[in-house]
């Protein structure tokens, strides 16, 4: 990997850092937005899937355009939009305010994701792209291991607000780096008169193709999958399984420390030994844990939990670096932005029905304060990651064969 290579890298998995980070801090901030305005899981449900349906919507539409123009400028442009609804988020008063500038951050925040991916897609061959992608996606290790325990400590230490103005100030440090050192992306744009396909093309391009809707469910489900118990996690410690908010923080620690390492190891990995096998060999790994997460009982000792909280974290960051490569498989470079755009819709509708579905199964007991239902939460998550094994070996096998293969000398 030459410096120009490493460059991109790093700036794509700082942006991704940042556009994580406001991802993630809502919903560990549950314990501290549901006594604050006195809201039920339904409504804090309804506050998290707010950003992913607004970004769904705005991928979706953004598909229809993106690949006319030049990637970066499309990246940059979604990235400002992105920032200033964060900040709205940490100067909003009120429940209303906060749910208008969450819709905002997520219109602005769906198209970021799907320029990240296609750059790193377009830049990088199959055979080197599972490491690529685990370098973006130790982005998230890091928002985990730094960014969420920091973020919470700021919410201790002054208010909730304060992690959406670290995340904005983060944001307008990094928009000048990227100005000058992420270059143009232009090569998927097609060449003055050549022949224009119609606007509609690329959803007859996507339902003609059966890998690639199939690709697009599979990423859906994913998501739906993984994010059915994301945002529940910090409540039920603390509410049910007995832990303080100094301790909660801990398991983003430790889970981003171990993914960190998982996301550049499992990438490398699943370059040698095949995407689809190390997807699910993490896959399988994950189910077991989920079903132990969403059931615990009340503890006082903690290590055991955050040991599997660990291992948790590591084998579905390597689900999602190897799911990430596989599905950019399945779509040639032209289109790969519009492409992109679609299942960065799926992923943020996916991750938003999730909320609300466990939102409306969840429920609170009016008298002890815990949570009733996590665990119905879990077992919808492990139903639905089965049916992605199956999803992701049907598709993705054979069509990882013919790439090594081309791949091979």
């Amino acid at each position: 990997m030459n410096w120009k290579e490493r460059i991109i890298l790093i700036l794509l998995a700082a942006l991704n850092f940042t556009h994580i980070l406001d991802f993630m801090i809502l919903m560990p901030l549950g314990n501290y937005l549901m006594p604050y305005f006195d809201l039920s899981p339904k409504q804090f449900s309804i506050l998290v899937s707010a950003y992913t349906i607004s970004a769904a919507v705005s991928g979706f539409g953004a598909a229809f355009f993106v690949d006319r123009y030049d990637r970066k400028k499309v990246l940059l442009y979604a990235y400002m939009g992105f920032l200033i609804g964060t900040i709205a988020c940490g100067l909003a008063p009120t429940f209303i305010t906060l749910f208008i500038a969450r819709t905002v951050a997520g219109l602005f925040g769906g198209l970021i994701g799907a320029q990240v991916l296609s750059i790193v897609a377009d830049s990088f061959p199959y055979e080197r792209r599972g490491a690529a992608m685990g370098a973006i996606m130790s982005a998230f290790a890091l928002a985990s291991t730094f960014g969420v325990p920091f973020a919470l400590y700021l919410a201790n230490l002054i208010s909730w607000h304060a992690p959406f103005l670290l995340v904005g100030i983060l944001g307008i440090v990094l928009i000048p780096l990227l100005i000058r050192y992420l270059p143009n992306m232009t090569g998927h744009i097609q060449p003055e008169g050549a022949e224009r396909h119609s606007k509609w093309s690329v959803i007859t391009n996507v339902f003609a193709d059966r890998r690639q809707y199939t690709a697009l469910l599979f990423s859906g489900l994913i998501m739906f999958g993984h994010f059915s118990i994301i945002p529940f996690i910090n409540p039920f410690m603390e509410f049910n399984v007995g832990f303080s908010k100094n301790i909660t923080p801990l398991i983003y620690l430790v889970g981003g420390v171990a993914a960190f390492f998982a996301s550049n190891i499992l990438g490398r990995l699943s370059d040698i030994h095949g995407k689809v096998f190390i997807f699910m060999i993490c896959t399988f790994s994950a189910l077991p844990m989920v079903f132990v997460i969403t059931n615990l009982p009340p503890l006082e000792a903690y290590i055991p939990v955050l040991i599997l909280f660990g291992l948790w974290f590591s084998v579905a960051t390597g689900r999602g670096v190897t799911s990430s490569a596989m599905i950019t498989s399945v779509v040639n470079p032209e289109h790969r932005g519009s492409f992109q755009s679609f299942n960065s819709s799926l992923q943020q509708l996916g991750s938003g029905l999730a909320a609300l579905v466990a939102g409306f199964i969840v429920t609170k007991d009016p008298e002890s304060g815990k949570l009733i239902h996590y665990n119905w939460v879990g077992y919808m998550s492990i139903v639905t990651l089965l049916f992605c094994v199956y999803l992701g070996y049907t598709n993705f096998r054979h069509l990882e064969k013919d790439k090594l293969a081309i791949a091979k000398p």
